[in-house]
């Protein structure tokens, strides 16, 4: 209307039946489950946990592990994230620590600093490679008696 163009959402994970939200004037500590979808853009500091997925607005500062299917980032979060299907973080996102999920994406300008682990149903089995069977096995502890001896001119 009027000639502007719409923002798109800034969200690309689904907003799908959000049950809960914590506004951005809010402050609150605990432990949240629920089986629905929670925004938050507020504080909160504890635990979050549930089925469905968890956005978290661009001023919103998260202190709390989360566990939900996708989870999307646009504000702060110190704390580990579990999403079954997918992490974002937006341009305006920051992740302090460790995650595991089945998708990451981040955009330009989004932070994550901690460890990874992506999890997959059909991780390709290397050793079985043909191209492998020529390569000499790497030395390690097992393998190697100890360090091994220079000879030395005899004086």
């Amino acid at each position: 209307m009027f000639g502007r163009k719409e923002k798109p959402p800034t969200h690309t994970v689904s907003a799908e039946k959000i049950e809960t939200v914590i506004g951005p004037t809010a402050d609150f500590n605990g432990h949240l489950k629920s089986d629905g979808g929670v925004r938050i853009d507020g504080a909160f500091e504890g635990l979050i946990e549930t089925a469905g997925n968890v956005i978290i607005g661009e001023g919103a500062k998260v202190l709390a592990d989360v566990t939900a299917r996708n989870v999307s980032v646009a504000g702060s979060v110190k704390g580990n994230i579990t999403a079954n299907g997918r992490l974002e973080i937006l341009a305006t996102g920051r992740v302090w620590g460790d995650i595991q999920v089945a998708s990451f994406l981040i955009d330009e300008g989004g932070v994550f600093r901690g460890q990874s682990l992506m999890q997959a149903s059909d991780e390709p089995l290397l050793i079985d490679a043909p191209h492998m069977e020529a390569m000499p096995a790497p030395e390690t502890a097992e393998n190697n008696s100890g360090p091994r001896e220079r000879s030395r001119p005899n004086r």
